[in-house]
């Protein structure tokens, strides 16, 4: 089974992309990190490799997607409304665009951004009570 997921994404600058997400709290594992990439630790087993776009392309044989195309919408589960709050009012201030305004439907808050890169992160916090 599945244990533990890395999910690559291509940046324009690694510096700016590792200011960024440091100043919204997370860590980078060096033992994975070069001059033109870095392995962002989002928890125990979710990893996200922020990659410099010569780097990346060399992995794959289409195009990089630009930050006017939307492939996939990240979206992280957070202990709680507060949190999915501060992440995303935090991320404003560092330059990332609001894509939309907080959303509360009740048993779930949400809200996100789009980093400098242009990739679409949804932050939720669901009451654990309302899952069944």
């Amino acid at each position: 089974m599945i244990s533990s997921i890395f999910v690559n994404l291509p940046i324009a600058n690694l510096k700016k992309s590792m200011d960024f997400f440091g100043a919204l709290g997370f860590s980078f594992n060096q033992q994975f990190t070069d001059e033109t990439s870095t392995c962002m630790v989002v928890s125990d087993t979710i990893y996200v490799m922020l990659v410099e776009h010569e780097k990346f392309a060399a992995f794959i044989s289409k195009p990089i997607a630009g930050p006017e195309v939307t492939e996939a919408i990240l979206g992280f589960a957070c202990e709680s409304a507060d949190e999915v709050r501060r992440l995303s009012e935090k991320a404003f201030e560092l330059g990332a665009r609001k894509v939309s305004e907080p959303q509360d439907i009740g048993f779930m808050f949400s809200w996100g951004f789009e980093d400098l890169d242009g990739h679409l992160w949804d932050l939720f916090w669901m009451n654990p009570e309302h899952i069944q």
